[in-house]
């Protein structure tokens, strides 16, 4: 079991030995590395820019269908408010129309009476 024990310290405890692996680059690659990211960051800031004129323009077309569709809404509302007070309107004569009807049917059945009245008497 010690031996064991020894290997583990030797590899992992205080004494054993720091190894720090790195790889070295040269330096025209790092600096290629740091222009190449640079170049691509710049890109991608031009990219955002250009496409904000594209995205004004949308905006503005998107604005005036907007007003567009406002007016047309205010237009079907005034119509439908027109066609409601025709049709109350329509609905006030009918009612006398048919309040009218009701009393003639009326009179109509009252003088019946009368003249049958008269045919029985003769």
């Amino acid at each position: 079991m010690k031996p064991v024990r020894r290997r583990i310290r030797r590899h992992f405890g205080l004494t054993a030995k720091q190894v720090a692996v790195r790889s070295k680059r040269p330096w025209y690659f790092q600096w290629g590395i740091t222009v190449l990211y640079v170049v691509f960051g710049y890109g991608i800031a031009y990219w955002q820019f250009a496409g904000a004129e594209d995205v004004h323009q949308k905006l503005r077309q998107t604005a005036l269908e907007n007003q567009t569709l406002h007016t047309k809404i205010i237009q079907v509302e005034r119509q439908l408010q027109i066609e409601q007070a025709a049709q109350t309107n329509l609905a006030q004569q009918l009612n006398k129309v048919q309040d009218e009807n009701m009393h003639i049917k009326q009179d109509l059945v009252f003088y019946k009476n009368i003249t049958n009245a008269k045919r029985l008497a003769k």
